[in-house]
């Protein structure tokens, strides 16, 4: 039976990763910050699916947490054979109205999280010769909007890069891009949603079985969805100065209230 570990494991599309890997019979690590949520899932997981559930309570804004992991990934007598890198959030307000220690917490998440965990668990894979990495971004890496939109275009470029350095290894690596989903990201952050349109939102169970049937197939990008497929073609078209003020004004009808 193969492990998956999932980071930011308990909520959004963490969890439905959880949900359907236990459910296709996949045993789970699971990584989050909320010790009692943990227990709760894993104790959920192992009986209705009966895989094992192991808990891993580990904070990737601080050293400590990401060495955990670390750790894990490495460990040769539990090799993990997918590692999904999910963790992350975003900061309300824009750029110099947010504290410059919480944008340097999220570049620590998105980015150097990202980086470490991919490493440790690739390279574990590569020694067994199988394995897979999904890393999940968002649509906002491909217009320009501000720290969340940055850090996660370096998880696109990141993965992509490393998907052909590892190539022929039997790892495959893939970021995932969804648009907004129905998660308690938003809620979170404190930002508001009334007013984003009914068509945008998608649910976070389907982001996950896409995301899976596009990492069989080989891609290296995932987005989820025909209607953001088609989107992000508009977008690779568009100026970037018109991408600039449109992201902008979005921001500020759909962002924080």
């Amino acid at each position: 039976m193969t492990t998956a570990l999932i980071t930011g494991a308990t909520a959004g599309i963490g969890a439905a990763f959880a949900r359907r890997l236990a459910a296709d019979g996949h045993d789970v690590v699971l990584v989050a910050r909320d010790v009692k949520r943990l227990r709760a899932q894993a104790t959920e997981l192992h009986d209705r699916h009966g895989v094992e559930a192991e808990v891993l309570p580990a904070d990737l804004s601080t050293e400590d947490g990401i060495a955990a992991v670390e750790t894990r990934l490495a460990d040769p007598r539990q090799p993990v054979d997918l590692l999904v890198n999910n963790a992350g959030f975003g900061n309300k307000g824009r750029f110099l109205d947010v504290g410059m220690a919480d944008e340097l917490t999220m570049l620590k998440v998105h980015c150097e999280a990202v980086l470490r965990l991919t490493a440790a668990g690739a390279r574990s894979m590569r020694e067994r010769g199988r394995g897979g990495v999904v890393n999940v971004a968002s649509v906002a890496a491909f217009v320009p909007r501000g720290t969340y939109g940055a850090s996660k275009s370096w998880v696109v470029q990141f993965t992509q890069g490393a998907a052909r350095d590892l190539a022929g290894t039997g790892v495959r690596l893939m970021a995932l891009c969804p648009g907004f989903v129905r998660t308690e990201f938003h809620q979170r952050a404190g930002m508001g949603t009334d007013g984003i349109p009914g068509w945008m939102w998608l649910d976070a169970d389907k982001v996950v079985a896409d995301a899976l049937a596009d990492l069989a197939r080989g891609r290296t990008l995932s987005i989820p969805d025909p209607r953001y497929k088609a989107l992000m073609g508009v977008v690779k078209l568009a100026p970037r100065a018109l991408l600039g003020g449109v992201s902008t004004r979005m921001g500020r009808k759909y962002g924080p209230q």
